[in-house]
Parts: structure tokens; sequence; C-alpha cells
């Protein structure tokens, strides 16, 4: 009898198997569950659907992994733990730093980027240059962050700073909070700072607390184990191949600001790359009624006058044109100079004339200018945003404050054609209005050929030549064309 019970347990425990492990799991539902946080620096739904560089990465994950993905957006980083310990989620895919107090629940893969976390401070109220000045003065920071983790650490140091934890606002609120004055301080990353810096240009950073903080991917620490090396070999490839720097260049490159150190680029670009294409960018200001001067300054903004240019999300030669955009001026060939120079010439002419007779110049030039950059109709939602304010829909100054406001959750969901990243056609009309100031400096000499035959232009000189002089002189120490 013991014998045949013996024979039984060793015939069940031979069919029995171990459980399949979360990447089997997933590999067998044929999705993959993501959980992330809503927020410009990791997730957000668009008028074209999701993005964001944490969906673009887990997007490639699950492409990987041949199954589709289900992302899951919170508002709260301290939501994040839960879904994953209860198993709501895969993986946790949300700018998530490695703190010691999330290592107690959570595995983390391989770092696949990292951030600076800066003390911020409103510009005007005081630079505080050691930990010691915090005392007295207002700081919140984001509950079950990061920064309340670095805040402990700091008021261990110096027991008398006083802080808060504040579990209704996300950081960009913060950031808000600092730039109208309500709170004297409080914590960002880098990634953060750098988008909301557009909304609110007083903010400015007081000191670094950490450099280099890796982010990275978060999983369960029950029974992940193959599911993580299969997502860190998936990391270590999106570095490999340049995916992640394309991500990361899509989401983050507008923080790249005009500065003497990028006019000093231009001025050599002017006198290396701009002579090949002079006379191309002359004949389509002809042809389209427009100062060729404007057309060449439009060309740096768009590829730093290179014909071969290509950016990761599509759009390519000398006028970045998108496929779209081609398709519908009728171009074949985006890379060959001439055509796309005309074309760029061509869309931005009927960009001018859909702008209202309203708009005088060079507010009109500008208003053009922008939806080049982002579209018509997001021009079209930033008017309508400028009314809702009391401001002047036909004015560059208020447009140019509503237009960053389109990647405002409590803006884009009121407009009719949604999210749009509205801080960059700001900074594109910026730069064009600089780069164009420089080449009609530059070329003060030359004949305006072809002018008499074009519409009658604006003054678009909004710094005199005596300016640009004594800039080149201080600047650049090179004489003058």
């Amino acid at each position: 009898m013991r014998l045949m019970l013996n024979a039984i347990l060793v015939s069940l425990i031979g069919t029995c198997s171990m459980p399949p492990s979360t990447l089997d799991q997933i590999i067998e539902l044929g999705e993959l569950r993501v959980v992330t946080r809503d927020s410009p620096t990791t997730y957000f739904v668009g008028p074209d659907g999701p993005a964001g560089p944490e969906y673009d990465l887990a997007k490639g994950f699950a492409d990987e992994l041949g199954v589709k993905l289900s992302m899951t957006a919170v508002t709260s980083v301290s939501e994040i733990t839960p879904y994953l310990a209860s198993g709501q989620a895969h993986l946790g895919a949300a700018g998530l730093s490695m703190t010691d107090n999330r290592r107690q629940f959570l595995d983390f893969g391989h770092p696949y980027s990292s951030v600076d976390i800066h003390l911020i401070y409103k510009l005007g109220s005081g630079k505080p240059r050691k930990i010691s000045d915090l005392i007295g003065k207002s700081i919140e920071v984001a509950a079950s962050s990061s920064h309340s983790a670095m805040m402990r650490s700091l008021s261990a140091s110096e027991p008398d700073i006083q802080w808060a934890e504040n579990g209704d606002d996300e950081v960009a609120d913060l950031l808000k909070k600092v730039a109208l004055g309500e709170i004297d301080y409080t914590i960002a990353d880098s990634t953060d700072f750098n988008i909301q810096r557009h909304f609110y240009p007083d903010l400015r950073v007081a000191m670094d607390l950490k450099l280099d903080d890796p982010i990275a991917w978060a999983f369960s620490n029950k029974g992940n184990g193959r599911l993580l090396a299969r997502a860190d070999e998936f990391i270590l490839k999106s570095k490999r191949t340049g995916f992640l720097a394309q991500i990361t260049d899509r989401y983050f490159g507008h923080t790249e600001k005009f500065d003497y150190v990028g006019t000093r680029a231009f001025i050599r670009h002017f006198d290396s790359r701009l002579p090949r294409y002079k006379d191309m960018f002359k004949n389509a200001g002809t042809i389209w009624g427009v100062d060729w001067r404007l057309l060449a300054a439009l060309g740096y903004q768009e590829s730093h006058w290179r014909a071969q240019a290509v950016s990761p999300t599509g759009v390519r030669g000398i006028m970045m044109l998108t496929q779209a955009t081609a398709n519908y001026l009728g171009i074949e060939d985006r890379m060959d100079p001439e055509t796309s120079i005309l074309g760029g010439a061509k869309y931005f002419a009927r960009q001018l004339e859909r702008i209202p007779d309203s708009v005088t110049e060079p507010d009109r030039t500008w208003f053009a200018l922008a939806a080049y950059n982002v579209g018509f109709n997001h021009i079209k939602d930033a008017r309508q945003i400028v009314e809702w304010r009391g401001g002047n829909p036909d004015k560059w100054v208020d447009l140019s404050a509503a237009l960053p406001l389109l990647a405002k959750r409590v803006w884009y969901t009121r407009v009719q054609y949604g999210y749009a990243r509205g801080w960059e056609p700001v900074l594109h009309v910026n730069n064009i209005r600089a780069y164009y100031n420089i080449i009609h400096w530059l070329t003060e000499n030359e004949e305006f050929e072809g002018l008499e035959e074009t519409r009658d232009m604006p003054n678009l000189i909004t710094f005199s030549v005596e300016n640009y002089r004594r800039l080149w002189k201080n600047a650049f120490s090179r004489s003058p064309h």
C-alpha cells in the first residue's frame, strides 16, 4: 500500500509544472500592460493618439515581443507601485528614479536615461547659495516622489528646513506655484524643468541637487526575472541602434535655444553653405512673392541649410517637408534642394494667404511661420484661447503666449484640434526673425533682385544695422561684409 501511495505521489509530482513566467503570460495573452504617468515628459494622448517618450519606447518593446501595447496612465507616481505589486501592470514606464524606498518593492531594469535634479526658484526672489539658505522658506515637492526622498535627506542635515509633500499637485503645478510666487522653491527633474520654463520663463535653477540620476523601467520583484532580462536586452539594443536617441530628440530636442554660440555657427554657415542655395532662394522668392532672405532664414531654422537633412519623425530636405505636405504640393523628391525650396516657399505663401485679413504685418508673417511649423489648425485653436483669455487674437504677442498652452491639458482638451507642442512654433518664429535680421544685415549692400515684382513685404527688421554691427564686432571679432 505504501509503495502504491509513493508511486502515486511521484506520478503527481512528475506531472506538475511550474507556473508560466510573466514573460510567457504576456506572450500567451498577446498584450503588454504598462502603467505610466500622464505627463508631457512621459505619456500623453495627442490629436494623433498616444504619444510621449515612454509610449514610444514601450511600443517598441511590445513590437519586439510581437504583442499589442496597453498603457494605463495614472496622475501620481505613488499609484505605480500598487499597479505593479497587484499584477495589473507588467512594467512601469514613468520616468522613475531608482530610490531606496522603491527598491524595497520593485526591481529596476537597465537605465535608459538620466536626469539632473534641480532646486528651482523664481528670478528676482533671491537665489539661495547654500542649503542653509532654505531655512525659513516655503518648499513643496510632489508626494511619494524621488524629490520627497531628496528633501528628507536635506532636512536630515539641516533640521530647521521646513517643507511639505503635496499629494494633489504634480511637478508642473508646483513649478507654476513658484513662478507665481505662491511658494519659494520646489524640486524638479531637468526634463520637467526644460519643458515648463517655456511656460514660465522666470523660473531658474538655484542649484543642482543631483546630477545624472538614472531613470529605468520598474517591475514587481516577484518572479519577473525573464521579463526584466528581455527588457534590458531591448534597452541596450535601442541605445545601440539609435532608437533611444531618436526618441530623446523628438520630445526634448526643442529645449535648445538660439544664443550667441548658435549665432556664430549661423555666420559660418552663411559663408560655407548658403552660397550654393542662394539663387534658389531668390528664384523661389520671386515666384511666390516672398523676401528670399526670409525663405533662407526659414530654411536655416529647418535644416541648417542641409539638403540631405532627415529628422527622426520623417520630415526631410532643406525645407524639412513632411511626406503629406510634399504630396499636397506635388513634390516628388524632397531631397532635391531646388524642389524643396520651391515647395517650402509655396507652402509658406499658402499659409500666409490663410491668415485672416484682420492680422496685419509684421504679425501676419509671424503667424504664417508658426503655421508652417505647427499647422494652421493649431493656430486657429491658439487664437481661440487668446479670445478666451481676453487678448487680441490678431497680435503675435498674444498668440505666442497662447500657443504653449496647447501642451497643457486644461487647454488642449477644450479646443478642436487638441494637443500640440506649442512652444516649438514660438521658438521657431523667434529664431527665424533673428536669422532674417542677420541675413538682411549681411546682404544690406545687395540689390533686392526681383522684389519689385513681389507683393509688398513688411518691414521685418526689428534691430538696427548698427546694433548688429556692434554685435558682430563684440561677439565675433570679424569685419562686416
